[in-house]
């Protein structure tokens, strides 16, 4: 295996993983800027307050999402072992 290859599957794992966080990151991220904007404009300052409405963001994001996060992180691997062979180098 070259150093090349190491690069290149490398790349590829942190596109793949990038890609499939992105949509569950990013909404809780924003639902948490959301009720921590609540929270500064009520002065409600309760700590469990952010965890619900995340979790309830998280699975929804999940349901809507998750077949084709599915299907990146399957051609992500099918791509893998379809070039398994280049990667070996017999000596």
């Amino acid at each position: 295996m070259t150093i090349d290859n190491v690069v290149y599957l490398a790349r590829e794992a942190l596109l793949t993983v990038i890609l499939v966080s992105s949509p569950i990151l990013g909404s809780s991220l924003i639902i948490g800027l959301l009720v921590s904007f609540f929270q500064a404009t009520t002065h409600l300052q309760e700590q469990t307050l952010t965890f619900v409405p995340k979790i309830v963001g998280v699975l929804v994001v999940t349901v809507l999402f998750g077949s084709w996060m599915i299907n990146v992180m399957l051609s992500f691997i099918s791509n893998l072992f379809i070039n398994l062979n280049s990667f070996i180098i017999i000596k």
